[in-house]
């Protein structure tokens, strides 16, 4: 029996589940949450001068592992994260873990097959037209996830009732599980959609807007970047942050990006710093309050972006605070400087 899992990046786990255990047909191990412990066990591990990111993932790894799993699938990336794949593969032997591993970074967008072949790695069995036929249906969760996940950033703030909106955000993920054909994902999408507008807020006529750019995993995984949005939203704060699958890869704008940043960046540093630098310009020229940008220590291609932010910031005079996570970083070191971004940009907009 093939049970399979792949590492936890916020809610994408739901539509992931169908996937395997409908497409693929194996047993789905759900990853845990990403925890203080995952990022021990990665740490514990994992090369000193590996970014934060490697570090969670091999820690969910052995988590999964530990829930049952036996068979990790790895993603591919265009950054350090697309060599991962062997070096998580060959940690997890050194520990004694008897798994198999699929490495989705041989795969190639350019070329369909290659996934197909991927796939027949997880399953030698598997069928080409059960997979068809579910991917549509989990391509368009994924959307709809990001689509009510953007809503809810940019209203949570100003619940009138704590709780409101992430009480339905669980149902909704809870009964997405259910979920096997387009027609039952668009009825719980339009369900779901008219219970969180029937939420009450007490939203400002002209509330603080920041937007959040940076690099892809910890912009995504609220645990790694310590539920940066949740504290921005407390603070009666607009989150807008356009990363996700959704933007990044279902629809990736490369094109028009390089286009709108000619001005500040004349090639693409690669991995997400192109999308950044983008998305600050835009942020900047709509008037935003501030802009937060989010990286795991030592990522390369956005440590290039920082000194072009530099630049829209000095431009435009738009705040920038930088965070760069690791396996030492404090809440309290986050939360005194989001409070005084705060206080600087009320002054600011009063001003």
């Amino acid at each position: 029996m093939y049970k399979v899992s792949f590492p936890q990046l916020g809610n994408y786990n739901v539509p992931l589940e169908i996937l395997f255990t409908v497409g693929l047909e194996v047993e789905y191990v759900a990853p845990p949450p990403i925890t203080k412990r995952t990022l021990e066990l990665g740490s514990r591990y994992s090369p000193d001068f590996a970014c934060a990111p490697f570090k969670y993932t091999l820690g969910n790894f052995i988590e999964t592992i530990e829930a049952g799993a036996n068979t990790l699938v790895q993603t591919g990336g265009v950054c350090r994260l697309g060599y991962y794949g062997e070096l998580d593969e060959q940690i997890l032997k050194d520990l004694g873990y008897n798994i198999r591993f699929v490495n989705m970074a041989k795969a190639k967008y350019s070329n369909p097959v290659t996934f197909y072949n991927e796939f027949k790695e997880i399953n030698p069995n598997v069928s080409l037209k059960k997979v068809a036929k579910v991917l549509p249906v989990v391509i368009k969760m994924v959307e709809y996830i990001d689509e009510i996940e953007d809503y809810i950033r940019k209203n949570i703030g100003f619940e009138t009732k704590i709780g409101s909106f992430n009480d339905v955000h669980e149902n909704f993920l809870a009964e997405l599980k259910s979920v096997r054909t387009k027609e039952e994902l668009n009825n719980t999408y339009h369900k779901f959609l008219k219970l969180f507008k029937t939420i009450e807020v007490n939203k400002p006529k002209n509330p603080l807007r920041v937007g959040i750019v940076g690099e892809y995993y910890t912009i995504m995984e609220p645990f790694s970047n310590h539920y940066i949005e949740k504290e921005l939203a407390q603070m009666g704060i607009v989150v807008d942050r356009w990363m996700n699958i959704t933007n990044s890869i279902l629809h990736r704008p490369e094109k028009k990006a390089k286009e709108r940043i000619k001005n500040y960046a004349k090639y693409d540093m690669g991995a997400t710093s192109m999308y950044t630098i983008d998305k600050a310009l835009e942020y900047a020229k709509k008037g935003y309050d501030g802009i937060i940008h989010v990286k795991s220590a030592g990522c390369t291609p956005e440590i290039d972006a920082m000194s072009v932010l530099q630049n829209i910031s000095l431009d435009y005079k738009i705040p920038i605070l930088y965070f760069s996570f690791d396996s030492q970083t404090s809440d309290t070191g986050i939360q005194t400087r989001l409070e005084a971004f705060y206080d600087m940009i009320i002054m600011r907009k009063e001003k």
